[in-house]
């Protein structure tokens, strides 16, 4: 989307850098790192970050809605309802494709949307060290919003923290060690002073909980958990668990940054809520009186799946019998622009756009990206075997 950028960056790559850029990525944390960096950033020009900021603006203003939580009440399976829901996520997280617009430029079209935390922790580290390997000029910037490192941990101690005591807050987890988002724990733990806790390491008494903090062996008692437990995950680790584990969806005596039931109520059953020009129509299987014509323009997601499970690319018009179609949604596709050159074929790009929302704040705030290439069907690591120039990365805004 910078022409003289990325030309800039392609003439001066090399295989060695690349390979002396991971070498210092992981030198770190060793072996956390178990999903594919790619090989380039995105350049981010101003107009096209107006674009972003313009439709992410518009579905914060949707939830704000005073009625935002009787219309994404039914979101919420009856069997993972936790007890003492707040008043807003901390989190909101928006996935946009990048696409061409029809006119010979880019526009972005939105793909997912969750109330639940991302690589907040990776991200302010991971740019840093591509920077350190390659030339990214310093009037374009991973933090958005006039953030810098600083103002950023700043906002994201606030959000996660608050002015609870680091050794009483916990980044919770299923098997944190075994993730392969690890490494963003581990960063949140160096920026932060917070522990990754599995769920079997907590200790109820009453509605109170505690854990045997890993440095010192003392009981602490829990004030804050900054969860990133998801229960399709969950559910699928009962049985490898034991059920040797506390129930969270019970009333305890903890705050939630950010609280479970926000992962079900911003998802994919918030898009047919809204209508904006860059976010593609989106209904509900059970509210569509008949199929579209042009139904090879559509996808099909459950609305119960992460990480791109379940998801039917090429619908059939017998894909459209499911026996629970109010947990179905159909999206128009969208078209992902071929949009960076590389030493074969052209990457295509998704961006997210990462707020974060403190106690009290009237809005959340924009903070930070992180962005995903792939030149498969999906943006995913099944799609996108034995290729190059794919994987995890970050967008460069313009200042």
């Amino acid at each position: 989307m910078v022409p003289a950028l990325r030309q800039a960056f392609n003439a001066a790559f090399t295989r060695q850098r690349y390979e002396q850029f991971l070498a210092d990525l992981n030198s770190r944390y060793p072996g956390a790192i178990e999903f594919r960096i790619a090989e380039t950033p995105i350049f981010v020009p101003k107009p096209f970050a107006a674009q972003l900021n313009d439709v992410c603006e518009h579905i914060i203003n949707l939830i704000l809605e005073p009625r935002f939580k009787q219309w994404t009440e039914r979101a919420i399976p009856e069997n993972d309802r936790v007890a003492g829901e707040n008043d807003h996520p901390h989190f909101l997280v928006f996935d946009f494709g990048v696409c061409d617009d029809g006119n010979g430029g880019w526009q972005p079209q939105l793909i997912e949307m969750q109330g639940f935390a991302s690589l907040y922790g990776f991200q302010a580290y991971y740019p840093e060290v591509l920077r350190r390997h390659f030339t990214i000029p310093d009037t374009y910037s991973q933090y958005l919003n006039g953030l810098d490192h600083d103002s950023y941990l700043s906002l994201l101690r606030e959000t996660i923290v608050g002015d609870c005591p680091p050794e009483q807050t916990i980044l919770l987890e299923i098997k944190p060690h075994e993730q392969k988002t690890r490494i963003d724990f581990y960063c949140t733990q160096d920026f932060l002073g917070i522990v990754p806790v599995c769920l079997t390491e907590l200790i109820q008494e009453g509605r109170q909980l505690y854990y045997l903090h890993p440095a010192t062996g003392k009981k602490m008692p829990v004030r804050r958990i900054y969860n990133r437990i998801i229960f399709d995950e969950l559910n699928a680790a009962a049985a490898r668990l034991g059920h040797n584990y506390v129930d969270i969806r019970q009333e305890f005596n903890v705050e939630w940054v950010t609280h479970p039931n926000w992962f079900y109520r911003i998802s994919k059953f918030t898009l047919p809520f809204i209508h904006h020009p860059f976010v593609p129509p989106t209904f509900f299987l059970n509210e569509l009186k008949q199929p579209p014509a042009d139904l090879e323009n559509y996808v099909l997601k459950p609305l119960f799946s992460f990480a791109g499970q379940g998801v039917i690319i090429d619908v059939q018009p017998g894909d459209l019998e499911v026996k629970d179609p109010q947990n179905w949604i159909l999206q128009r596709k969208v078209k992902y622009a071929d949009l960076i050159p590389t030493p074969d074929t052209p990457a295509k790009a998704e961006i997210r756009m990462m707020y974060l929302w403190k106690d009290g704040a009237p809005r959340p705030t924009l903070a930070i990206n992180l962005a995903r290439l792939s030149k498969g069907k999906m943006i995913g690591v099944s799609f996108n075997k034995d290729k190059e120039w794919v994987g995890g990365s970050v967008g460069f805004f313009e200042r």
